[in-house]
């Protein structure tokens, strides 16, 4: 079994084509989806970006996990108490310790924990490729180490390979050679009935 994870931070799926956006924003991951896995009913459990990630990660909810915010004691990942022992379970419980369990081989390319100083994100990874740019970096810039990746491990199986990309984030950098696309095309109106019904969903 092979696993590719893509992990956009900010990405909203009603802005893919994939999910029915209207604009062509996403060619290259419509592509993909059409032979992936999509999900209708996938929502964040906290926000923003790194107590979401925690409780993807860990399979708790910020409250439980202690990961509520970005900086200070509201980015540590809480202790679960008198029952860890000499480790705590995070370490031996997380989604990705889990996913060496069942004998895949778990990758991470991504710059989330250097970004956020969450350094606990780490734990559990076979292997860990930080591209350097602390998650300013563009997709044309993280692919060269995802394309690496992907042929040095052609031939092998059972692997899971997460990747992180930063581009629906603030800042926006779109490549001048885009242009704009959408320049002749009338922006939506900030907040009607049927966004309202859309989003209760």
């Amino acid at each position: 079994m092979r696993i590719l994870y893509l992990d956009i931070d900010t990405l909203r799926p009603d802005h893919l084509g994939c999910y029915g956006y209207h604009r062509n924003t996403s060619p290259h991951i419509d592509k993909i989806a059409e032979n992936g896995t999509k999900f209708t009913n996938c929502y964040v459990s906290d926000a923003p970006c790194l107590p979401s990630r925690a409780a993807l990660f860990t399979g708790r909810f910020g409250i439980h996990s202690g990961i509520v915010g970005h900086g200070g004691t509201t980015a540590d990942l809480k202790l679960t108490g008198k029952i860890r022992g000499f480790q705590d379970q995070y370490l031996r419980y997380n989604w990705i310790s889990m996913l060496r369990r069942v004998k895949l081989y778990p990758v991470s390319i991504s710059s989330f924990a250097e970004r956020h100083s969450a350094f606990w994100f780490y734990s559990g990874w076979k292997e860990m490729h930080n591209p350097g740019f602390r998650g300013n970096e563009r997709a044309d810039q993280l692919f060269p180490f995802v394309e690496k990746w992907l042929k040095d491990n052609e031939k092998k199986d059972n692997w899971f390979l997460h990747v992180n990309f930063w581009d629906p984030h603030t800042p926006y950098r779109t490549p001048m050679e885009f242009g704009n696309p959408f320049e002749n095309q009338p922006a939506p109106s900030w907040i009607t009935q049927e966004v309202i019904d859309k989003q209760r969903k």
